[in-house]
């Protein structure tokens, strides 16, 4: 791998890895780079599920040591997450991605309508005692997302915060440190099928990895200083961001 290659990756690595930590989506820059520096399309899917799993290693223990952490909650929603993940990676080779990149850009942009109207329930949350869904609902929007998740990752993040703040009733902050800890645990599923087809770079993986740790670090140290409005600011640019790099630049 050349050094030029090298000192890329790791700076789009570090890049990513705060606006994973922060709000998600960050795979729309580093999938591009990867396949800009000669990985095929799916090697570079793989090879960016380990980058995204150091960063929540990172992220994850950040979090908890700062007592935001919900891990019972976390396993609860986790379980259907890594059953979605396994089968989105298995049907990777199956699907239109083109179509579900539209699809995926309409839904970010739909998702900004609660963002914006009830901005109260993303900053203070509603408290997950308040949730009046039942499990078998929880269980399938968490299935859905860990399938999304296990086919291209990319926005993964946001439809976590999405669903952990309007399903489960947390603030952005602790739904942040919660979609942390939900990668963490569904990333080495979908990341096997990858290694089991052959469909990793370990040298790209390791030097992207290196930097998304770095970025989610600073991240998840400052989030909770920077608090929920922060997040939510964030969020909502790169939702913008996003959806339009999925809409209209395939």
């Amino acid at each position: 791998m050349p050094w030029e290659h090298i000192i890329l990756v790791l700076i789009t690595g570090v890049v990513c890895g705060i606006i994973n930590t922060l709000a998600g989506s960050g795979s729309l820059i580093s999938l591009p780079i990867l396949m800009f520096i000669g990985l095929p399309p799916h090697v570079a899917n793989g090879t960016n599920r380990i980058g995204i799993l150091f960063q929540n290693i990172v992220s994850t223990r950040n979090f908890k040591k700062q007592k935001i952490l919900d891990v019972k909650m976390g396993w609860k929603v986790a379980i259907p997450s890594i059953l979605g993940s396994v089968t989105g990676a298995f049907i990777v080779l199956e699907l239109n991605e083109r179509a579900v990149e539209i699809t995926v850009g309409l839904v970010l942009f739909i998702m900004l309508i609660p963002i914006f109207l009830k901005p109260g329930k993303w900053l203070q949350g509603s408290g997950p005692e308040e949730i009046a869904s039942g499990q078998t609902l929880r269980f399938i929007i968490f299935f859905l997302i860990g399938a999304y998740g296990g086919f291209i990752q990319a926005g993964v993040g946001i439809f976590l915060l999405s669903a952990l703040v309007l399903n489960a009733g947390y603030d952005l902050v602790k739904a942040n440190a919660l979609k942390v800890f939900i990668n963490l645990i569904f990333t080495p599923f979908a990341l096997a099928v990858f290694i089991y087809k052959g469909q990793i770079d370990i040298v790209a993986g390791l030097v992207l990895a290196a930097g998304n740790s770095v970025g989610a670090y600073f991240a998840s140290k400052y989030a909770v200083a920077w608090g929920a409005a922060f997040v939510r600011y964030v969020l909502i640019l790169v939702i913008l961001g996003a959806g339009t790099k999925l809409l209209l630049f395939p």
